[in-house]
């Protein structure tokens, strides 16, 4: 007797005879009686909310399989990864690590021995250094006043004025082949 079933009558169904054969069978397969396995069956189309008629297309096996070749290609494609990228990259950051390493062990730097002078040569360089840029910027400095007195305003009819210098292009060209040098008179002597 069916669990929970006990009390209850039986009716009978009207169904052709080749279906009856069929769900006997599938009862038989399954291990039910035959109003379980029909209980179990209605529960099913009703929980999942689908009618006999619908067809999934694919049965759980080929879904199954389908699924393997999906994870089977996903892992290929992270070994792929693996391989192209990750690889390559950790050989490049172990090479760099180790030639940065040989080269700071490689670092040791020899000074030629300086030659010694005394305080007062020192103190008379650094003056002459100090005399010697006074006399360039004061060039300079008398160089851009007279430029300067060259400048004249010009008033524009039509729109704002402007300034114009009034030298030659000679002029122009030895003040700045001047400037342009101007930092070679501060070069230091070697000692």
């Amino acid at each position: 007797m069916d669990k929970g079933y006990e009390k209850e009558g039986f009716d009978g169904l009207r169904i052709k005879s080749s279906v009856a054969k069929k769900f006997r069978r599938f009862c038989k397969h399954y291990g039910k009686s035959q109003s379980l396995s029909l209980l179990d069956m209605i529960l099913f189309f009703e929980t999942n909310e689908i009618s006999p008629l619908e067809r999934f297309g694919e049965t759980l096996s080929s879904l199954k399989f389908q699924m393997k070749r999906r994870f089977n290609a996903v892992i290929a494609i992270i070994k792929s990864i693996e391989k192209q990228q990750t690889e390559p990259t950790a050989f490049l950051m172990k090479k760099l690590f180790e030639v940065t390493a040989k080269e700071e062990a490689e670092e040791s730097f020899e000074f030629a021995p300086q030659e010694l002078i005394s305080e007062n040569e020192e103190l008379e360089y650094y003056q002459k250094q100090y005399k010697q840029s006074q006399e360039s910027y004061q060039d300079l400095k008398t160089e851009m006043t007279s430029l300067l007195k060259k400048v004249k305003f010009v008033r524009n009819n039509f729109g704002l004025g402007h300034y114009r210098l009034n030298v030659t292009k000679e002029e122009l060209e030895q003040l700045k082949t001047k400037l342009n040098h101007v930092h070679h008179h501060n070069t230091p002597k070697a000692r």
